[in-house]
């Protein structure tokens, strides 16, 4: 009965998901960091509504997009996922599509974070964002 006990424990414990994110993409190196964004100040007030979008070029590897999806905050490294860093994986981000300007123009959908347009591996990076009030916390 203890062996029984003890395999049904061990095999829940290896099921548990975790709260760790895993990044296995190779051209993305992992970053660490921790912004607050005040949704009251002129910069970032356009948050407050769906379908809008501000981007923080002082994190993440070149920078982070943050979403308003109109239920929820999302953000994503401003890097194409699909490309080694250099001058053209930078994305262009124009309504709710971000652009890889690299020569196969990869698109991708700021709502969801997955290639729309275009042949990859790799949906955008995804960071952590948490809601207080009217601060947004963007962390990896």
């Amino acid at each position: 009965m203890k062996k029984v006990l003890f395999s049904l424990l061990l095999i829940l414990f290896w099921a548990c998901p975790s709260d760790t994110v895993v990044n296995n993409n190779p051209y993305l190196r992992p970053t660490s960091f921790s912004y607050d964004i005040n949704m009251n100040l002129p910069a970032y007030s356009n948050l407050q509504f769906a379908s809008n979008f501000v981007i923080l070029d002082n994190i993440g590897i070149n920078g982070v997009i943050v979403f308003n999806t109109g239920t929820g905050y999302v953000a994503y490294e401003r890097s194409c996922s699909n490309h080694n860093l250099n001058s053209c994986s930078l994305l262009d981000v124009v309504g709710i599509e971000a652009t890889c300007q690299c020569a196969d123009a990869i698109k991708y959908s700021i709502f969801t974070g997955q290639i729309i347009n275009g042949t990859g591996d790799y949906g955008l990076l995804t960071y952590r964002v948490t809601q207080s009030g009217d601060v947004l916390r963007v962390t990896n």
